[in-house]
């Protein structure tokens, strides 16, 4: 069972986790929802499409100009709690890695805190505990926030990912954040190059296997790009195919930006798997 905020989600039930990136150089829309009646219009829209989570995020990953943790919060703290007004049910995730946004967006309403630089900061975990909200523990290869790998090397990727992201999930229970909401993430790209997010992808499954849910965030990255050779806008059938292959091998939650997309993506694997009904049943019937 995976509760975040007032939900419940069985095993079986996989989850759009929609991006909304409140910052004006993010990588793939380079801005669209840094204001608000746009960032807005996103999140009802996404809504609409089939997303049960949204993922607000005041600081993209890649390297740029420098945002404090100040800044951070004016991006989204009163963002989150506007949000929460206008969509009292939907479940509010903030991607930080600083426990002082963190506490910010807690008190402004967030029920999950997106921890994508695996646990840089460990007073996040303390957060999450402290307001009885969800965290996902990242696995991002040591590597310092908003960096870039370098020649990275592991002698078994998916054991290094297996430790990291068990013992960041292990450690936030024993802090007293709720088991059922704790989520791990093989963070593709992030402190990885191509072929090992590639090979973390294969191996899914063995992160399925600890019983932990598994988010993956494949939206178009770096990974797909260079995979298929293709750049930002053209990266969209291979992000889908990856999120196929994901559903098959048992991932739970999927952080997007096409949610339409994506929703039919998982609606089809899961009928497949035989964990969904067709939504229509006529052909040989009539």
């Amino acid at each position: 069972m995976l509760r975040l905020g007032k939900h419940e989600f069985g095993p079986h039930e996989p989850l759009i986790m929609a991006i909304v990136n409140r910052t004006p150089d993010s990588f793939y829309d380079q801005g669209a929802t840094f204001h608000d009646e746009p960032a807005l219009a996103r999140v009802e829209q996404a809504i609409a499409e089939g997303a049960a989570i949204i993922d607000i995020g005041g600081v993209k990953a890649g390297p740029g100009e420098e945002v404090t943790a100040e800044e951070e919060a004016r991006r989204t703290v009163g963002f989150v709690a506007e949000v929460r007004r206008r969509f009292p049910d939907v479940i509010i995730s903030v991607d930080t890695w600083r426990h002082e946004v963190g506490e910010a967006v807690c008190d402004a309403g967030a029920d999950l805190l997106n921890d994508a630089w695996g646990g840089v900061d460990p007073r996040l975990a303390e957060v999450a505990a402290r307001y009885g909200v969800g965290l996902v523990c990242t696995h991002a290869g040591g590597a310092e926030p908003r960096t870039r790998p370098h020649r990275i090397a592991y002698d078994d990727v998916m054991a290094d990912i297996l430790a990291v992201t068990v013992g960041l999930a292990e450690r936030a229970v024993s802090l007293g954040v709720a088991r059922e909401s704790v989520l791990i993430d093989p963070g593709h790209d992030f402190g990885k190059n191509t072929r090992h997010s590639l090979e973390a992808t294969r191996r899914l499954g063995e992160m399925v296997g600890t019983g932990w849910p598994v988010l993956v965030s494949l939206s178009n990255k770096d990974f797909v790009g260079e995979t298929l050779d293709r750049p930002v806008k053209e990266r969209v059938v291979g992000t889908l195919a990856t999120t196929a292959v994901s559903a098959w091998l048992g991932a739970q939650v999927y952080r997007v930006h096409e949610v339409a997309e994506t929703r039919q993506v998982l609606d089809m694997v899961a009928s497949i798997a035989g964990h969904r009904p067709p939504a229509v049943a006529r052909r040989g019937l009539a």
